[in-house]
């Protein structure tokens, strides 16, 4: 939700300087006529080379590996999956496919986040680069702003192109006044594309919730963000390589060098560190991180030697894991198994996107039909929560057929968008109401948790006072389908959003996706109940805190912001 920005936590905000009253007229007459003026157009004239897909993956040694795989054991299902939980294991998964790849890699994301974790892989991509690879990179335009900008050099490089998907007109140096120049465009600035995936010749991809960022790989020293990716491989990885082909060479996707130069670039960069910017329209920026002074080693539990995790001075991940001719693929357990792709098509995000979203299904509406056939359980995992009244009338249906349904969500405290945490509590007590159970993640998650996805590793070892956001969005139903994906189950991820996700028919799957759950459900998140009318939060199994009658761990300036916007705020905003 790009207004809301700009909002804080109430209790970030300063009382007005006195005196100043002259001074506050000439910056809101200044800011008037900055918007009422506009900013530059985007240009009309665009050179956009159509490209495609890596057409015969085979020949690759990605390719041989995942076919010499499916020959062995035998299967006649066309695609293989792997669930990875480790923050860790999400990073050296994305490097050793850069490193395996040989002919394409194709990166599809909403946000880039310019910090020395990325830096490290966009150095494995150089090298890529150099050694022949065609790599083709499409971001969403909304986060490339400030010290993020920096991303945008890649573009430069040799066999590196990289396209912005719906850019914003304007200048890139504060994300507030790119905000301001754009309200005449609302509807637009709205329509992100929110898909993740990142494939490599077209074998081998990546899905999930992740965006690239050291908050995404566990490496920061304050938030981080939990999550769950999978990958995916054989003719998946194709379906997936084509839902990317079609935004790629959509008009709304513009090579980075019709709208800035290197030299433009360059002057955005920032002269000291600064905070990382938004991963969603609406949240609040991170603060600065201070970086280690001294060496340290973190081994990731239960991998192999060759996948140890080792952190530099700076904490980024200096060692990738070996790559022997089969690559190591062969390490990961894989699942062959019946598919299904899941993926809004780039229009959703057109001018006329609100005419196109009535006569064509999105992702979240195929995701909401497969719901609706819920025979005996539902688990969802979704960082923003905001059901509308279509889902609720699902869950209703659900709940009167005697379908067990489990939510695990944010905390208020956790919540990494605070203002979407709004459009889930106005549903929080009909839920309630109705049945479902309601868990919700601690922010502070320290000792020794086994949790989704763990920061620390993939059993969740101790991550001290480390900060924990949920991020995942992963649906299992009826022990027997599993969905993971970009979207999260609100209205703006069906609305607003171009999302992808992939199901799959498996139950050996969707049990280890639930053994990934649960733990969170106990230790690492708040149960909410309704007692008397009145909401208690559970606090979680073998903790020693104690239940809680109010929001558990969110500031006085949390509680108020949410009584302030939640009855105002539309839920396909949020």
């Amino acid at each position: 939700m790009p207004i809301t920005a700009a909002l804080r936590p109430a209790s970030t905000f300063a009382s007005p300087a006195p005196h100043r009253s002259g001074n506050s007229r000439w910056l809101c007459l200044l800011l008037l006529g900055f918007w009422l003026t506009g900013c530059a157009p985007l240009p009309s004239e665009v050179d956009r080379p159509v490209s495609t897909a890596l057409a015969t993956p085979s020949e690759t040694r990605l390719g041989r590996a995942i076919e010499a795989r499916a020959a062995t054991v035998g299967t006649r299902n066309d695609s293989g999956f792997a669930l990875v939980g480790s923050a860790e294991l999400a990073f050296t998964s994305r490097m050793t496919l850069i490193k395996a790849a040989q002919k394409t890699l194709d990166i599809q994301y909403y946000a880039i986040f310019a910090d020395d974790t990325t830096e490290r892989m966009f150095d494995a991509l150089r090298e890529a680069a150099d050694r022949g690879v065609r790599i083709r990179i499409l971001l969403d335009d909304f986060n490339t702003s400030g010290k993020n900008a920096q991303v945008l050099k890649l573009a430069f490089e040799k066999n590196i192109e990289l396209r912005l998907f719906n850019p914003l007109p304007g200048g890139r140096g504060s994300m507030f006044l790119r905000i301001l120049s754009n309200l005449k465009d609302v509807a637009r600035m709205q329509r992100r594309m929110h898909n993740k995936i990142f494939a490599a010749d077209n074998a081998v991809a990546i899905v999930g919730g992740r965006n690239l960022g050291e908050t995404y790989f566990g490496q920061s020293e304050g938030t981080n963000f939990v999550d769950i990716d999978l990958l995916a491989a054989g003719r998946i990885a194709r379906d997936l390589s084509r839902s990317f082909d079609e935004y790629w060479n959509n008009p709304l996707a513009y090579p980075v060098q019709s709208l800035m130069t290197k030299e433009d670039i360059e002057a955005l960069k920032p002269k000291t560190r600064t905070a990382t910017a938004t991963t969603r329209p609406g949240t609040p920026e991170y603060p600065a991180v201070q970086t280690n002074t001294t060496q340290t080693t973190r081994s990731t539990p239960n991998l192999t030697t060759t996948e140890r995790i080792i952190t530099s001075p700076n904490g980024v991940i200096t060692t990738l894991p070996a790559l022997p001719d089969s690559t190591d693929l062969r390490l990961l357990t894989w699942t062959w198994a019946p598919s299904v792709l899941l993926a809004d098509k780039p229009s959703k995000i057109a001018a006329d996107a609100d005419t196109v979203a009535e006569s064509q299904d999105t992702a979240v509406d195929g995701l909401l039909q497969l719901m609706a056939q819920a025979k005996t359980e539902l688990l969802i995992v979704s960082s923003y929560f905001v059901p509308g009244e279509r889902m609720m009338k699902q869950f209703a249906d659900l709940r009167q057929r005697g379908v067990r349904v489990r939510v695990l969500t944010n905390s208020l405290a956790s919540n990494d968008a605070p203002a979407a945490h709004a459009g889930y509590a106005r549903y929080r007590e009909a839920l309630l109401g109705m049945g479902v159970e309601l868990y919700e993640m601690r922010a502070e998650q320290e000792g020794s948790i086994r949790r989704l996805g763990s920061v620390g590793g993939s059993t969740g070892d101790a991550i001290g006072a480390s900060r924990a956001s949920l991020h995942a969005k992963v649906v299992v139903i009826d022990s027997r389908l599993l969905v993971v994906g970009s979207m999260n189950l609100d209205l703006r991820s069906k609305l607003q959003n171009s999302e992808v996700a992939i199901v799959i028919r498996n139950r050996a799957l969707s049990a280890e996706a639930t053994r990934m759950i649960e733990p969170a459900l106990a230790g690492g998140a708040w149960r909410v109940e309704l007692v008397d009318g009145q909401l208690v939060w559970r606090a979680p199994q073998g903790s020693t805190l104690k239940d809680s009658r109010t929001e558990p761990d969110a500031s006085l300036g949390l509680r108020l912001m949410l009584k302030l916007i939640g009855p105002f705020a539309p839920d396909e905003m949020l």
